[in-house]
């Protein structure tokens, strides 16, 4: 099945980016928090050791800057040693080194889980996707984003999380500290709080803008890089590479320029931090040395032992530090939120209210009040469990939808199926059918558990083994992407291949593309095959739909319907 759903889905995942109305732009913002909320489920309990951890690296600092400050003190008030100032310090500088070695690790870990998680869930969502919906999906952003959304993401829900907690409890911690020496001097602390805050909030909206569009940019990039990979042979044909290659360089350039324009207002963001934080310290430092020298009695400044004044210059830019922490991934809360946005295809919050009404699964074989997409209501039919089936109708009648919705890749709008073997392997046949890179022989007998005589008679009743465009015989070779096979070619081998698998068969348009003589072996061979087995073909072919057991007319009148 997962074969059938990557040949349905390679040619229109080829195509442009998809153009979206601002009212499905909308829908999809409302559906942004579904993908944060399953990478924050899936942080939570490895977020809570993280942070735990953090707090008592936190604890560890302050009591490493209590020990140097009263060791630095007693050094030049007396000239000697504060043995415990000195064990304390050494015991709290190894528990800091250690501690921050372990949050690093943990950190760095629990982002690859996140990340991990996302993935498999954004990949079994793509498994589980019809595959019309799955073909919309532009190919080039989708590969590009699943290398780097998840990442973005679990930056956003480990690191950015982990900073913010840390910049509520981590200047707490310190202001506390301070204010058991001077309250003054952490109330002057505290002061400064409110300027960065406000700063937060008004770089917020222009890195968020920033960052979006970047991710924008790279999903353009992506798809157009993936769509002109596609078409070079015709792009060189027509001599447009200049053309090509221009807009390549444009579509660089906007990448280019939305990554620098993201960095350029986090830095901003960190150096005004660096600024005002400079500026705090600078003035508890004059006031402190006024103080010791005398020339000013500012309350909370004056008459403080040296090791006092030492401990609150120690702990000021510990305070500051979760800001200018915080400042430093930004970026990364904005790249999350974007990368949230952009991977909300793989986590819609309405998925299960978007699931079809299956109805009750018919007791025989057949289908029973089906309405296809695009194409409206079928009228109830019973399958048989062997016999060649033909699904008939103008073009746009919805023949291979049905085809589809009759092999389980694509649910129909309402109604159900049942086929016979439900649940067994099926096998699919069309134009995209794909095929390995190898040799014809392990083209045709790819997946089937067949002896070389099976496999060199399936390749001689599709006329493969001789075939004066594909010389070679078995050992013909087949490239990467078969490029070296027309579609026709890729049709036989993919009935070849239906000859050695004893199970159902779906087949879009089998002789289409074909030359009368190898139109003809292929019409045979699903005629034989279907004496074991169910073969349903979506065809236009009049002389395969004569050889047919039953015919299933779509856009019929009721009288066509009863003749057929």
């Amino acid at each position: 099945m997962t074969q059938i759903k990557a040949a349905l889905a390679a040619p229109a995942a080829q195509g442009g980016m998809t153009r979206r109305s601002p009212r499905a732009r909308s829908r999809r913002a409302t559906l942004a928090p579904a993908a944060l909320t399953l990478a924050r489920g899936a942080a939570r309990a490895g977020l809570s050791r993280l942070h735990v951890l953090q707090a008592l690296r936190c604890a560890a600092t302050l009591g490493l800057a209590v020990a140097l400050a009263r060791l630095a003190g007693a050094l030049i008030e007396t000239g000697g040693l504060d043995g415990i100032a000195l064990g304390l310090a050494g015991a709290c500088l190894l528990a800091g080194a250690g501690l921050g070695s372990l949050i690093e690790a943990r950190s760095a870990a629990l982002e690859a889980e996140v990340a991990a998680a996302l993935l498999d869930a954004a990949e079994a969502r793509l498994a589980g996707m019809p595959a019309r919906a799955a073909a919309d999906l532009p190919r080039g952003a989708v590969i590009a984003g699943l290398q780097r959304h998840p990442g973005a993401l679990a930056r956003l829900v480990v690191g950015h999380a982990a900073a913010r907690r840390m910049m509520g409890l981590g200047p707490v911690l310190t202001a506390g500290a301070v204010a058991l020496v001077s309250w003054q001097a952490a109330l002057a602390l505290l002061l400064a709080t409110p300027v960065m805050i406000v700063f937060f909030a008004l770089v917020g909206g222009m890195i968020r803008d920033r960052a979006a569009a970047q991710e924008a940019a790279l999903g353009r990039l992506a798809t157009q890089f993936a769509d002109r990979v596609r078409a070079l042979p015709t792009i060189l044909a027509a001599h447009g590479l200049p053309r090509e290659t221009a807009k390549l360089d444009r579509r660089l350039k906007a990448y280019a320029d939305g990554t620098m324009g993201v960095l350029a207002v986090a830095f901003l963001n960190a150096g005004v931090l660096d600024f005002f934080a400079s500026l705090a310290i600078a003035i508890l430092a004059v006031f402190l040395g006024l103080g010791h020298l005398g020339l000013a009695e500012v309350p909370g400044f004056a008459h403080l032992a040296l090791w006092q004044s030492l401990l609150i210059l120690l702990l000021a830019p510990e305070y500051f530090l979760p800001f200018r922490r915080y400042a430093e991934l930004y970026h990364a809360k904005a790249e999350g939120e974007a990368a949230a946005e952009a991977l909300a295809w793989a986590f819609a919050e309405d998925a299960a209210r978007e699931t079809p009404e299956r109805g009750v699964v018919p007791a025989a074989p057949g289908a029973r009040g089906l309405v296809l997409p695009h194409a409206g209501p079928v009228a109830d039919f019973d399958l048989p469990e062997t016999g060649l089936v033909a699904l008939t109708g103008p073009s746009g009648a919805g023949k291979s939808t049905l085809l589809r919705v009759l092999a389980g890749v694509e649910a129909p709008l309402a109604g159900a199926v049942r086929r016979p073997g439900q649940g067994l392997p099926a096998t699919w046949v069309s134009l995209d059918t794909p095929i390995p890179a190898g040799t014809l022989g392990a083209a045709i007998a790819d997946g089937a558990p067949a002896t070389p005589e099976a496999v060199a008679a399936a390749a001689a009743t599709l006329g493969l083994s001789d075939d004066p465009h594909w010389p070679g015989g078995l050992d013909a070779p087949v490239r990467a992407g078969a490029e070296n096979l027309s579609g026709g070619q890729r049709v036989r081998v993919a009935v070849a291949r239906l000859l050695l698998r004893p199970c159902i068969a779906f087949c879009d348009e089998p002789t289409a593309k074909l030359d009368p003589a190898n139109a003809a072996r292929v019409r045979h061979a699903l005629a034989w095959a279907a004496r074991t087995r169910l073969i349903v073909v979506a065809t236009h072919d009049p002389a395969l739909v004569a050889m047919a057991d039953r015919r299933i007319a779509l856009g019929a009148t009721r009288s066509e319907r009863q003749a057929a």
